[in-house]
């Protein structure tokens, strides 16, 4: 099984490196400095939002508020910051809810036995309502002006490295770390292996799931950070956006399987590189947005369909998968 695990990842390795040659012979500005840090700065966000994903994936569960977490709370933020309150205590406020979310979330889980996809989803949809009606009334909030370390998260460079791209490197190495130095994160693996037999054995279950969605909003808050700093706002209408589905084929297209106990950041990592180089050469070929889409779906279906044949869903599991933990 570890074979047929790896031999996908390389497969989609192998694949960005073979599209990322032909983009480069047959695209005009594709092979240029400027393009290639672009490339991957556009999709560092997709790649944190991947992170704390596979986080709750790995571990058997699945986190469809994620956009919302990072939408509601940056939005609330700047809201904040833009009526007269410093951004620093305003983060930290927005940060509490961010966990808040995350709390509930991981409780309905763990503790009343509701399907994480069902629990996410509509924490996502009560997060941006709420959100909508009483955090924010207008759908874009800008960032307060004349915020040296805020922009220059955003906007600046290290050893010509833009800082986006430094977050993202850094978040990575924190998670991995995490996921394979530490006993929360064997702890993890080894409860989105055999949830019952971890239990068995005397894991904390219950309390490990709470803390991968605590974690999940956690990781979904530091990207709204990085994004809201890159672009000076935070657009509501991102959670209305294909970014969710964006984060899942990142998640499964690099090789995290969805039955759980299998992958990591450097699955993570794969997978973000093989849709960044996609969307980008789709960009320069001038593909409409809905072209884009379709392609992605297709994809995310393939790698779904893929996933279920390479770590099959037995009865355990599907009840495990269902709550019945």
């Amino acid at each position: 099984m570890r074979s047929v695990r790896l031999s996908q990842e390389g497969i989609v390795f192998a694949l960005s490196v073979v599209l990322f040659v032909i983009f480069s012979l047959t695209l005009q500005n594709f092979l240029t400095a400027g393009n290639l840090i672009a490339l991957v700065r556009s999709v560092a966000i997709l790649g944190i939002l991947g992170l704390g994903m596979g986080l709750v994936v790995v571990g058997r569960g699945i986190d469809l508020a994620m956009v919302a977490t990072m939408v509601v709370s940056l939005s609330w933020a700047l809201a904040l910051a833009q009526a007269g309150m410093a951004l620093g205590m305003a983060l930290l406020l927005a940060l509490a809810l961010v966990l808040v979310i995350g709390l509930v979330s991981g409780v309905l889980v763990a503790y009343a036995d509701i399907p994480a996809i069902f629990t996410t989803l509509a924490m996502g949809l009560v997060a941006y309502g709420a959100g909508r009606a009483w955090l924010f009334q207008i759908d874009v909030q800008n960032s307060p002006a004349g915020i040296a370390w805020f922009d220059f998260l955003g906007r600046g460079t290290a050893g010509g490295i833009p800082m986006p791209i430094i977050a993202f490197a850094v978040i990575a190495g924190i998670v991995a770390l995490l996921l394979r130095r530490t006993r929360f994160g064997r702890f993890v693996y080894a409860a989105g292996d055999n949830a019952l037999a971890a239990r068995i054995t005397g894991l904390p279950l219950r309390p490990l799931i709470v803390a991968q969605y605590m974690l999940s909003s956690f990781i979904a808050f530091l990207a709204g950070i990085v994004m809201a700093a890159a672009v000076s706002s935070m657009s509501t209408r991102i959670y209305n956006s294909t970014l969710i589905y964006d984060v899942l084929l990142v998640v499964v297209l690099g090789g995290i399987s969805l039955s759980g106990g299998r992958g990591g950041v450097r699955n993570v990592l794969v997978g973000t590189l093989l849709v960044g180089v996609l969307l980008n050469g789709m960009t320069i070929m001038d593909f409409t947005y809905t072209t884009q889409n379709l392609i992605k779906s297709l994809i995310l279906l393939l790698a779904i369909t893929v996933d279920s044949f390479i770590n099959p869903r037995d009865e355990q599991t599907s009840q495990q998968a269902q709550g019945d933990i």
